[in-house]
């Protein structure tokens, strides 16, 4: 059987993806056929950085665009190609030239800086496919899923509906496997029984109204934030959801930082990413940490 081609953006090429993507051409290949979105002139221009070789088997899907790369710094050129990169990507899956898009990390201030107005991969997606993808991060021992992801905290509360949630919860339970989800409430003590806030109230009615549907309790909550990551939460459940990006993303770093990935669920393709940022600190210092990427590339194949 042919082993599955897996379209990778290269991400900012002011940081570390690019390097990942050669440190790790070798065991990738292994799983895959990686298809690397970048042209000879960039891929040359970085090896030279890096000082290394490009592999033999190396494939590109030539993409448009060069500049000077300046390792660890913020660049619109640098943002322009990123987001020139993941397209090309995501219409090669389109086209069925590959079966997912494996990303590297973006530079949201980049892509600000190209005119991009959005906040990520998957903000694009959702405006690309016009449908409400999910961001999921993490590995094996757990998962989160955010309801909200890229906003103020000041907005949170207010985005917490009880119309927007019931669907968010009905598009995450036919994404993922027919497991319990934790959900956690948005305030803390999950509130008290509307002393300290009363989400939690549109929270379980969503819970109770998903569940109903589905046809089985599903979900389970609204949780204690604080409480909710446990050891003993986490034997319970591996599926969480997070109303807000830092509730959810704290706990998981502090956990498993390393080997954890980004999924975009409830999209026609298949799209994973590194679980880091563009490390413009260590980039083209040959210190970059290949886990996140390499485990990003098998949960996109075992999502095909």
């Amino acid at each position: 059987m042919s082993k599955p081609r897996i379209a990778v953006s290269v991400g900012d090429l002011n940081g570390v993806g690019i390097e990942i993507a050669l440190k790790s051409h070798k065991e990738v290949s292994a799983l895959c056929t990686p298809i690397y979105c970048i042209n000879s002139y960039m891929l040359n221009q970085a090896c030279e950085l890096l000082d290394v070789d490009i592999p033999s088997d190396f494939a590109l899907h030539e993409v448009e665009g060069s500049f000077n790369i300046k390792e660890g710094c913020v660049d619109k050129n640098a943002g322009k190609y990123s987001y020139e990169s993941f397209l090309s990507a995501v219409k090669l899956c389109e086209d069925k030239k590959a079966e997912a898009v494996v990303t590297m990390p973006i530079h949201k201030e980049a892509w600000m800086l190209a005119g991009l107005h959005y906040k990520g991969h998957t903000d694009m997606l959702r405006d690309y496919f016009k449908k409400d993808a999910i961001m999921m991060l993490g590995c094996k021992k757990m998962f989160v899923a955010l309801f909200t992801e890229h906003i103020p905290l000041k907005d949170v509360a207010a985005s917490v509906g009880y119309k927007k949630l019931k669907q968010f919860f009905l598009d995450l339970h036919k994404s993922i496997p027919n497991e319990s989800i934790a959900v956690l409430g948005l305030n803390p003590h999950a509130g008290d029984n509307g002393v300290l806030g009363d989400e939690e109230l549109r929270i379980t009615k969503a819970i109770k109204s998903a569940n109903k549907k589905i046809g089985f309790e599903r979900f389970v909550g609204p949780l204690v934030p604080d409480t909710a990551f446990t050891p003993h939460s986490r034997d319970k459940f591996n599926y969480f959801v997070a109303m807000y990006h830092d509730q959810g993303l704290a706990p998981l770093k502090a956990l498993y930082f390393e080997e954890s990935i980004n999924v975009s669920l409830n999209l026609p393709i298949v799209r994973t990413s590194v679980d880091h940022g563009t490390a413009f600190d260590i980039a083209y210092k040959s210190r970059a940490n290949t886990l996140s990427y390499i485990n990003a590339i098998k949960s996109a194949i075992e999502f095909i």
